[in-house]
């Protein structure tokens, strides 16, 4: 339960500070958290967590696209504020280059040839990659990689 902690010392600290975006972001991860252990009843782990804060990110990345299109600057910088302050709770992402060995690795590994092998690749490049890679970027590679065999 470190992340509670940590969660509930940067909630301190927004308030402290009169940091707005923190504590709405801060506010929101904790809701999140609540919400998820009550519709499965039980405490959160750390892997739960984590998959909390990328389907917050994953949302702010939407909304941001959709502001763009919009034309709406003011929402979009409010997005991209919280989007960073989310992203500090992710570990660190793979790189381009670990990215595409975890695949070619995967790919070997499997034996994958086409594209109809999709989906025994994409299920064992997400579990090796835990959160460390965004899933739309990996599906992108894994296409690319098998189309081109």
């Amino acid at each position: 339960m470190d992340f509670i902690n940590e969660l509930n010392d940067a909630l301190k600290d927004a308030m402290r500070t009169k940091n707005q975006v923190k504590l709405k972001v801060i506010r929101e991860l904790k809701n999140r958290v609540k919400n998820w252990e009550i519709q499965q009843g039980k405490s959160a782990t750390e892997t739960d967590f984590l998959k909390l804060v990328q389907t917050a990110v994953k949302q702010r990345r939407e909304s941001i696209a959709l502001y763009q299109k919009g034309d709406r600057q003011d929402l979009v910088e409010s997005e991209q504020a919280e989007l960073q302050l989310l992203e500090t709770y992710l570990p660190k992402m793979l790189s381009e280059t670990e990215l595409v060995q975890l695949v070619d690795d995967v790919i070997t590994e499997t034996g994958a040839k086409d594209m109809s092998d999709i989906g025994k690749v994409m299920p064992m490049v997400m579990k090796k990659a835990a959160g460390r890679a965004d899933g739309k970027q990996v599906q992108e590679l894994v296409r690319a990689k098998l189309q081109n065999g």
